[in-house]
């Protein structure tokens, strides 16, 4: 499945209810899930659940936002190393861009 499949799907289940809710307190659900994420990786518990969650919910914000993400995503993260430009990174280990 594309990016861009899982953000239609998860439009045409939630967004209904992702209105109602509005961007605040679809941005306070995040918060939530990246908390249960945190206690997941750190009693080693169903990490990846936790992940889909932290995604799903991350989708959902930027429908609400009229972000198109794997759009953005592409722009952010060209295919290649944003410092050097090649795939694998080839900059020293000091030099490595943060994903920010």
């Amino acid at each position: 499945m594309e990016i861009s499949e899982f953000q239609k799907m998860i439009a045409e289940i939630y967004i209904h209810r992702d209105r109602q809710r509005g961007i605040e307190k679809t941005m306070l659900w995040i918060v939530e899930e990246i908390g249960e994420l945190a206690e997941a990786v750190r009693k080693k518990g169903n990490v990846g659940e936790e992940i889909a969650d932290v995604i799903a919910w991350v989708v959902s914000l930027a429908n609400l936002c009229g972000i198109d993400v794997e759009e953005e995503i592409l722009k952010k993260y060209p295919m290649v190393c944003r410092k050097c430009g090649k795939k694998p990174c080839e900059c020293d280990e000091r030099e490595v861009p943060n994903p920010e």
